[in-house]
């Protein structure tokens, strides 16, 4: 009986992981971002930084990210002064921002990845 019930259960594992959502919705819309030089600065501590990130989910592996913990010169040169501050089309905007109107300023389609 236990071969059956190892099989069951990574049958059943293999349907849960087929049929839960994926949290790499949005890698489209990522790509496009980062294809426009898109570039989101902030620091790992940062609460508004990390609630940013989470409406990416896993598709926030494609932004570009500066850590200004890490990344200090580059984020004094280009004068961001909280966070998270998106860049684009070399202004900037600070703050969370929507998806919907990170698209619209980027020119890129928000379109949820199947």
């Amino acid at each position: 009986m236990k071969p059956y019930f190892i099989f069951s259960f990574l049958v059943i594992l293999v349907v849960l992981s087929g049929c839960s959502q994926g949290s790499s919705k949005y890698d489209t819309f990522a790509k496009c971002l980062t294809e426009k030089r898109v570039t989101m600065y902030g620091t790992e501590w940062c609460s508004h930084c990390q609630n940013q990130k989470k409406a990416f989910g896993d598709s926030f592996q494609f932004i570009n990210f500066v850590d200004c913990d890490r990344n200090k010169d580059i984020c004094l040169e280009k004068g961001i002064r909280g966070y998270p501050t998106w860049i684009i089309d070399g202004k900037a905007y600070p703050g969370e921002q929507r998806l919907e109107r990170l698209a619209s300023l980027s020119g890129c389609e928000l379109i949820e990845d199947e």
